[in-house]
């Protein structure tokens, strides 16, 4: 498909079968999960309503795969075979996973295109782990001992991914626990299951042995719900909200198994004086535009130094007003819908408390007419440290603008929140950069850019914003356990006389 024609609808929803031990689980009589377009209100795609006891099934498929070694027990060079062809797969099929892609999320079609593409690099990239993954050895325990820790897969893990970026989130965990070794029963949002289920497809054309890999669809009750109680599932890796996430926590207890979370974040993007005011701009505005600003990771918190606030507003009002919105299929969109009619009404009300709490519309806080749900992009300056719209995750378009005169006010700001995802900093002062760096509380920063990177580097958050870490080397690992052996060597002195 010539990447620069519009797509169109599909003549007819697709409907989609779940997968559990390598075959697709296909039942007309059951009910099913409707996906209305966010961008043109017609329905795009189904997939099945699973059960607690589908998860069962899945669970049991992936514990018979794990217990039988046919992936866990593989050399790390054969799983890296299986996770390159799986890449060359998506690249082969990237114009299909990012037509659905967009259909599903309402996201613009060139975004998806680029995320499809950078998700083949994860795979890529933990292919090359699977090779590398080592322990430790111990030559320091004296004549008689020697010492070994190996890292062996954790098990079955449950993983559970959102509906923001579907197909790259995903990319950002299951590479890694399968060149762990482990065995995966997934679960995506009842909203953006298809690119899911294709992967299951991919994988399994890839070489991926049965029951490694396994889908269920469905709602958070009882599918979700059922994922994170199960006492046979060794880890479950969550990215959601952090009510969802206190919930999967308390689940977890039901074995006491490991969490890996990834939950909201408010994020801070401070601008000194002194940076390209130009290009701070430009990434500002991209870094709440993005995929509507519903991504955990935007800057949504504009920390701006006094001195230069309005200059820098009037700066932001005009680049806002320039991005192009509208169809997700038409590749010269910049930002597209927001997921449902209710998100979207959750993200007005924001704006509306906002005003009302005293901030001041500098642009935006519109709906587009037409078909779809459509918000403008939207600034609040004037904001205090207190207000909802300061302090909550909107989850939207929506930016808000606080000024500091100080850099140790800039970091008080940045770090009055109770998350801790993610952080923007613009400055020409390397010094003031690093040092600021340093202080501000995140898992994840930028400086003079902001939402960017690969697989190499780790990412996580800190305080409410959840726990571990997904990616790099340590995205393999935490998908590991740790064993220490001690080997005695020689003749054993009796201990019994």
């Amino acid at each position: 498909m010539d990447a620069s024609l519009k797509p169109s609808l599909p003549a007819q929803p697709r409907a989609f079968a779940f997968h559990v031990g390598g075959r697709a689980v296909r039942r007309g009589d059951r009910d099913w999960c409707v996906r209305v377009s966010p961008a043109h209100g017609v329905e795009v795609t189904r997939v099945p309503a699973c059960t607690a006891a589908d998860v069962d099934a899945a669970v049991a498929a992936a514990r018979r795969a794990f217990a039988q070694g046919i992936w866990s027990r593989l050399p790390g060079s054969e799983r890296a075979q299986v996770l390159l062809r799986a890449a060359a797969g998506v690249r082969e099929r990237f114009e299909e996973l990012a037509y659905w892609e967009t259909l599903e999320t309402g996201k613009p079609i060139t975004q998806a295109r680029s995320e499809v593409l950078a998700s083949a690099g994860y795979y890529e990239y933990a292919a090359g782990v699977a090779r590398t993954l080592s322990g430790d050895s111990f030559n320091n325990l004296g004549e008689g001992m020697f010492g070994l820790v190996v890292r062996e897969p954790i098990g079955v893990i449950g993983l559970i991914t959102p509906w923001n970026f579907p197909f790259l989130i995903l990319a950002e965990r299951l590479p890694f626990m399968l060149a762990a070794g482990c065995t995966v029963v997934a679960k995506p949002s009842e909203f953006t299951s298809a690119t899911t289920l294709m992967m299951a497809e991919i994988l399994g054309e890839a070489g991926l042995p049965d029951g490694v890999f396994n889908v269920v669809t469905g709602y958070g009750l009882p599918v979700g719900q059922a994922i994170t109680e199960h006492t046979d599932i060794d880890m479950v890796s969550f990215t959601g909200s952090v009510a969802t996430g206190q919930r999967a926590l308390a689940a977890s207890a039901s074995n006491i198994k490991k969490l890996g979370l990834e939950l909201g974040g408010k994020s801070p993007q401070i601008v000194f004086a002194d940076a390209d005011l130009e290009a701070a701009a430009d990434g500002v505005v991209y870094g709440i535009c993005l995929n509507a600003g519903q991504c955990c990771v935007s800057g949504s918190r504009l920390v701006v130094e006094e001195g230069i606030a309005d200059a820098f507003r009037d700066l932001l009002v005009d680049k806002f007003s320039r991005v192009r919105i509208g169809d997700p299929l038409d590749p010269a969109t910049q930002m597209g819908a927001i997921v449902t009619e209710a998100h979207q009404n959750k993200i007005l009300g924001y704006i509306r408390s906002g005003v009302a709490d005293g901030a001041r519309l500098a642009c935006g806080g519109g709906i587009l007419d037409g078909d779809g749900w459509f918000i403008t992009p939207t600034l609040l300056e004037g904001v205090r440290s207190d207000m909802a719209v300061a302090r909550e995750e909107i989850f939207g378009p929506v930016l808000t603008m606080t000024t500091f005169t100080t850099p140790d006010e800039a970091v008080a700001i940045a770090n009055d929140s109770v998350f801790g995802l993610a952080a923007s900093i613009w400055t020409k002062d390397l010094d003031k950069a690093l040092d600021t760096m340093r202080r501000v509380q995140a898992g994840r920063m930028w400086i003079n850019t902001t939402i960017t990177g690969g697989p190499e580097l780790p990412i996580g958050g800190s305080k409410q914003s959840g726990n571990g870490r997904e990616t790099g080397v340590y995205g393999v690992e935490e998908y590991t356990e740790l064993k220490s052996v001690h080997i005695a060597l020689g003749q054993r002195t009796p201990w019994v006389q």
